[in-house]
């Protein structure tokens, strides 16, 4: 597979988690503060079930291609910074965002989701800026 190929896939990839990461943050996790607490495990794992199937291959295939893309260019390139953007979302992902479900399995809890939307943030400034890298890289790219 081509370098180039590579870099389209992570930057589609990284364009989608950042469209997605927006609704989430915006629209979707302050939802959580209207669903009723007898609703609310049913609907918990119904998010955590359905957005899995999204977000887990995408932010796999991120990733993999974030490291190819470091790899090829060394990692102290611009692709590499990428890769380390990438790193931290998901250590935000697994050190906020993950525990913060959890909790939500059990019952609803406003400041656990008070919690994940302020924590959330994190991933979405990432993701945005990300994205804007991407967006960079491309450009230097498509102009000769």
């Amino acid at each position: 597979m081509s370098q180039e190929l590579i870099f389209l896939i992570n930057t589609f990839a990284t364009f989608f988690m950042t469209g997605l990461i927006w609704i989430v943050q915006l629209v979707h996790y302050p939802s959580f503060h209207y669903v009723g607490s007898d609703n609310f495990k049913a609907f918990q794992l119904h998010h955590v079930n359905s957005i899995d199937k999204i977000v887990i291959p995408v932010m796999v295939v991120e990733l993999a291609t974030s490291f190819g893309l470091a790899w090829f260019d060394g990692f102290l390139s611009l692709n590499a910074v990428g890769f380390y953007i990438v790193i931290l979302i998901w250590a935000s992902t697994g050190l906020f965002s993950v525990p913060a479900h959890n909790k939500l399995e059990s019952s609803k809890d406003h400041n656990v989701i008070k919690n994940l939307v302020l924590t959330n943030w994190l991933r979405t400034v990432l993701w945005s800026l990300k994205s804007g890298l991407s967006l960079y890289i491309l450009s230097k790219l498509i102009i000769f």
